[in-house]
């Protein structure tokens, strides 16, 4: 390798660390991992723009608070303060403008809920349709297994006795051959 050590793979050179054997990053390498990191947080860094954000801090945590009350409908398993999408975003937006326009929480709310459905509340308000939804898979679990007993029981049993016109057939059957 001679007296260029490492340099000619990733910026490393030998020279230093008065001869330990440990290779010294070179400036050049220095630099370009800083900016590899500082690049790789920007996504991050984009989810919330300084526009983003409300003034008053107080408010700001009320918009947080009900955002994360509102399912991301891209992600659908996150609430839209946790999501990066495009849409989770705008969703941010509204609720702040809604909030700047004066809106409670209870009429943004409604109003997310009259415009996207009961899908978009991380807690959807109690409804038949909902009861229905979480109760379905308990009834099928109640149907299922009321089958499954009831063939049992009727296997338990064995067969049903034979009536008196049975039993003549099969002595006719029998006597027959």
């Amino acid at each position: 390798m001679g007296s260029k050590g490492l340099s000619a793979f990733g910026g490393f050179s030998a020279a230093g660390d008065e001869g330990l054997g440990r290779a010294k990053p070179s400036p050049g390498a220095v630099r370009a991992t800083f900016l590899a990191l500082f690049l790789s947080m920007a996504p991050a860094w984009a989810a919330f723009l300084p526009g983003d954000r409300l003034a008053d801090p107080a408010a700001e945590a009320r918009a947080q608070a009900l955002g994360r009350e509102v399912r991301c409908m891209v992600c659908q398993g996150q609430s839209i303060e946790d999501s990066e999408a495009d849409l989770a975003r705008d969703l941010r937006r509204l609720i702040r403008e809604r909030m700047e326009a004066g809106d409670s929480d209870v009429a943004i709310r409604s109003f997310l809920h009259v415009r996207y459905g009961d899908f978009v509340l991380l807690r959807p308000p109690l409804s038949v349709f909902t009861l229905i939804l979480w109760s379905a898979p308990l009834l099928a679990l109640i149907v299922g297994l009321s089958i499954i007993i009831g063939r049992r029981r009727r296997l338990a049993t064995g067969p049903a006795p034979l009536t008196d016109e049975e039993r003549a057939a099969l002595e006719r059957i029998t006597r027959g051959s």
